[in-house]
């Protein structure tokens, strides 16, 4: 699935990075995993098709920009991510549920 250029791999179901396994109006972000530097809209997508172990992205480069607003395509820093609930530039909602998942992806 490409979203404005940028491909998103998984099993996606729309042009916003929603995927069969979270669907929700709120699901619009996409995780670039560390381990292969591909975009995903979740674990359990990159776990199905990927091919490889996940790995977390180090405390150390919290800098990066590893996610992608699925809405507006805007590529947000792991640290920029960590303190906001909405897309910095298009005021899109993201799922507040992700924060569960979040030690699946980032290093504390």
């Amino acid at each position: 699935m490409i979203a404005r250029g940028t491909t998103v791999y998984g099993k996606t179901i729309d042009d916003q990075t929603r995927c069969v396994h979270y669907g929700t109006v709120t699901d619009v972000v996409a995780i670039k995993f560390y381990c292969c530097r591909r975009y995903y809209p979740c674990h359990l997508c990159h776990e199905e098709s990927a091919g490889h172990l996940t790995e977390q992205w180090p405390r150390a480069q919290h800098g990066q920009k590893a996610l992608l607003c699925g809405v507006c395509c805007t590529e947000l820093t792991i640290g920029t991510y960590f303190t906001v609930n909405a897309c910095p530039e298009c005021s899109a909602p993201f799922n507040d549920g992700c924060q569960l998942h979040r030690y699946l992806y980032f290093e504390d």
